[in-house]
């Protein structure tokens, strides 16, 4: 008899392989983007990504976890970084946050995020964005990471950003996902294995600043990142180029610091730029 165990060893390998991306085949380094978990510091990627569209440089795989996983999807999706940061500037709180109803799991329900993603899609699958991208998760009842390839993209978000006492976990393949922050904060090791050559991975994260931390979110916020700082310190060391912009001054629950999260990802993408160009050469001739 097949346990539950196994079938959700079963459905977690069936979501991690079933449609594989296609990586470019055109002659040069295949390129990932790896947009690590930061929660409000995570608009700091939107900068980056205006830097590498400024620079011409394209990735061919795109792995996002938690906040890394809402940047990824709209970059996967075509748009360009200006484009991310006018949409940034104009969503408020209420367009993302729903109240989760009689429960005690959670306090929002992530319908409302869900609905956000896919409009801005325009309802598109993972399967047919423009660029392969893998949403990170975590299986709320094993604790493995789950790579989400195929499948609603709005949902596939809210499962990679559903953090644990906030939001309610999402159920996709018979398993309760919550946030990829928790297993693969950082998900080098993913991009790696997918058959990327030059791995460029943005690390959002810093050492806990909010040391008044009243609030249950301002709590569980300090709590991930005291979590997350050792795995994505060693998946970092896996990267061709780890960018790490300087945004340990906010806090990652604050999200009334946009523009400047912007700004500061902005300039570390302009200073990473000729160090993605020597990694990719380097991995060029390398394959020759």
């Amino acid at each position: 008899m097949i346990s539950r165990r196994h079938f959700s060893a079963f459905a977690t390998a069936s979501l991690a392989t079933a449609a594989a991306p296609s990586m470019a085949q055109n002659g040069r380094p295949k390129l990932a983007l790896v947009l690590g978990a930061g929660s409000a510091r995570g608009f700091a990627h939107i900068g980056i990504i205006k830097a590498l569209d400024a620079a011409g440089i394209k990735p061919d795989l795109i792995v996002g976890a938690s906040a890394g996983s809402v940047i990824g999807v709209f970059y996967a999706a075509g748009y360009t970084g200006l484009q991310m940061e006018e949409v940034a500037m104009k969503v408020r709180d209420a367009d993302v946050i729903d109240t989760a109803a009689n429960t005690k799991r959670g306090l929002v329900g992530g319908e409302a995020l869900q609905r956000l993603i896919n409009n801005f899609v325009k309802d598109k699958p993972l399967e047919a964005l423009k660029t392969p991208f893998i949403a990170m998760a975590t299986n709320l009842k094993t604790g493995d990471p789950v790579q989400l390839r195929i499948g609603d993209s709005g949902q596939a978000v809210r499962a990679s950003s559903s953090m644990p006492g906030v939001f309610l976990p999402t159920m996709i393949g018979g398993m309760e996902l919550v946030d990829g922050a928790i297993s693969s904060p950082l998900p080098v090791s993913v991009a790696r294995q997918m058959g990327a050559e030059t791995i460029v991975a943005i690390d959002v994260g810093a050492a806990p600043q909010n040391v008044n931390a009243s609030g249950i979110y301002e709590i569980v916020m300090q709590s991930f990142e005291i979590m997350g700082q050792s795995i994505s310190r060693l998946e970092g060391q896996k990267a061709d180029v780890l960018i790490k912009p300087a945004v340990g001054q906010f806090s990652s629950s604050d999200f009334s610091n946009r523009a400047q999260l912007i700004a500061a990802g902005y300039t570390a993408g302009q200073r990473a730029i000729e160090q993605i160009k020597l990694a990719q050469n380097g991995n060029y001739k390398k394959r020759k």
